[in-house]
C-alpha cells in the first residue's frame, strides 16, 4: 500500500545527496589538535589516528591524506591549486562533471587560466577516446578531472583507461584528480592502482556527518590559499577532530573492501528490479537508455529516470506528498532549472526537464523498491 500520510513513515531515495546519519558516533577528546596542552595532545592523537584508520581502509599512506570540509572543498584545493602555476599548462575536466569542479572551471577562467573540456559519450563517461582527443586538441595540458561515479546518472568511469592514455603520452605530466565522493563505499576503488594524482571523498554520502571530507595527494601540492599551518598547509582552519573520526568510522564500516563487494551486489540486485519494472511502463525513459542492459557501467546506487509529459520537480513533489524522497539532481544544483550532465550526454530537452534522480543506499529494502513503482504508478494516473 502506498503511504499516504507523510508524517507517518519516509522512505528516503535521495542518498546522493546526503546518506541519514549512522548511530552511535565516535567519543573523541574536546581539545583543539593545534593547542600543546593536555588537551590538544589528546585531541591530535585522536586525529592522527582517524587518519591512519581512513588511510588503511582505502590502502594509501597516511601521509597523503589531508581533512577538509568535504568533497567541494577538496575538489576546489585541487583545482584552485593550479593558480600557483601561473601560465604553465590547460586544465581540462569531463563535462559531466560535479558542479564544483565545473562551476571552479568557470572562475579558473575569468581569472586567465586556459580550461578545456573532455567529451563525454551518451552514458556520460569520458572514454580513452575522447581523453585522447582532449589532450591532442588543447596541447600542453597539466591538469584534467574526471569523476569515478556521476552523481546524476551513476556512469561509471574507467579510471584505469584514462590514465593509460596518460602514461602514453609524451611531454609535461598530467596531474589526474579523481572525484570519489559518490565511489567510496559504493563500488570497488583502488587509489594505488589508478595512479591517481589526487581525490576527493565526503563523509555525508557514507552516513557520516556533513563538514567533513577527505583530500588524497600522492605527491604533496602548493595549495592557493593558505592560513594557520593545519593539514601540513594543505587545509587551513581548526582541525574537525570528531568529524574525521567519524568519517574513519564510516569509512570502516562501509567501504572496506569485502562490505563494498556484499552490499555491491544486493544494491545491483534491488535496482535491477526497479529498473526493469521502470523500463516496462510506456511512460518511463531510462536515462541514459543504454544502462538498461549494462549492469557493470553503472553504480547500482544512483538512478536517472524520465516520465513523459510530467515535469521532474512535479513528479518529485507528488512523491514526496506521498512519503518518498527523490530529486531533480544534483542537491548542490538544485536552485538551477538546468541539467548541464544530461546536456553533455546528449538528452533531449524534455527528458532532461522530465528527469527525477533516484539513489539508495544501505538500509534501503526490497519493500521500499516495491512502494516506490506502487507510489510512481498511482502518481501516473493523476498526471
Amino acid at each position: 500500500m502506498v503511504i499516504k500520510d507523510s508524517k507517518e513513515r519516509r522512505i528516503y531515495f535521495d542518498w546522493a545527496a546526503s546518506a541519514p546519519y549512522f548511530e552511535n558516533g565516535p567519543d573523541v577528546p574536546f581539545g583543539n589538535p593545534s593547542s600543546q596542552h593536555f588537551e590538544g595532545r589528546a585531541a591530535k592523537l585522536a586525529l592522527e589516528n582517524a587518519r591512519e584508520r581512513c588511510a588503511a581502509v582505502l590502502n594509501v599512506p597516511p601521509g597523503t591524506l589531508y581533512f577538509t570540509s568535504g568533497g567541494t572543498e577538496s575538489n576546489a584545493v585541487a583545482l584552485f591549486s593550479n593558480l600557483t602555476r601561473i601560465g604553465k599548462g590547460r586544465i581540462i575536466a569531463s563535462e559531466a562533471e560535479h558542479s564544483s569542479i565545473r562551476e571552479g572551471m568557470e572562475t579558473l577562467e575569468r581569472m586567465g587560466k586556459q580550461i578545456g573540456k573532455i567529451a563525454v559519450d551518451s552514458s556520460g563517461r569520458a572514454v580513452g577516446e575522447t581523453f585522447t582527443k582532449a589532450l591532442e586538441k588543447y596541447g600542453d595540458v597539466r591538469f584534467a578531472s574526471c569523476m569515478a561515479v556521476n552523481n546524476e546518472t551513476g556512469t561509471v568511469t574507467d579510471i584505469v583507461s584514462l590514465r593509460d592514455v596518460i602514461r602514453k603520452r609524451a611531454g609535461a605530466p598530467v596531474h589526474l584528480h579523481c572525484d570519489l565522493v559518490q565511489a567510496a563505499g559504493k563500488i570497488p576503488i583502488d587509489i594505488p592502482l589508478w595512479e591517481i594524482d589526487s581525490a576527493s571523498i565526503s563523509a555525508h554520502k557514507i552516513c557520516g556527518p556533513r563538514g567533513i571530507g577527505l583530500l588524497y595527494l600522492r605527491k604533496p601540492l602548493e595549495v592557493f590559499y593558505t592560513g594557520g599551518g593545519q593539514e601540513n598547509g594543505v587545509r587551513g582552519g581548526t582541525e574537525n577532530t570528531y568529524g574525521a573520526a567519524a568519517l574513519a568510522l564510516c569509512l570502516e564500516k562501509y567501504a572496506a573492501p569485502e562490505t563494498v563487494r556484499i552490499e555491491y551486489e544486493r544494491a545491483k540486485a534491488r535496482w535491477k528490479k526497479l529498473i526493469t519494472s521502470l523500463a516496462q511502463i510506456e511512460r518511463c525513459t531510462i536515462i541514459p537508455k543504454e544502462r538498461i542492459a549494462d549492469d557493470d557501467g553503472f553504480s547500482p546506487y544512483i538512478l536517472q529516470a524520465a516520465f513523459k509529459n510530467v515535469p521532474g520537480e512535479v513528479m518529485a513533489r507528488a512523491l514526496d506528498d506521498l512519503g518518498f524522497a527523490v530529486s531533480t539532481g544534483s542537491a548542490c544544483a538544485s536552485s538551477s532549472p538546468e541539467r548541464p550532465v544530461l546536456l553533455a550526454m546528449g538528452v533531449e530537452e524534455n527528458l532532461r526537464i522530465e528527469g527525477i534522480r533516484i539513489s539508495q543506499g544501505f538500509t534501503t529494502t526490497d519493500e521500499d523498491i516495491d512502494l516506490l513503482l506502487e507510489a510512481i504508478a498511482e502518481v501516473l494516473k493523476f498526471l
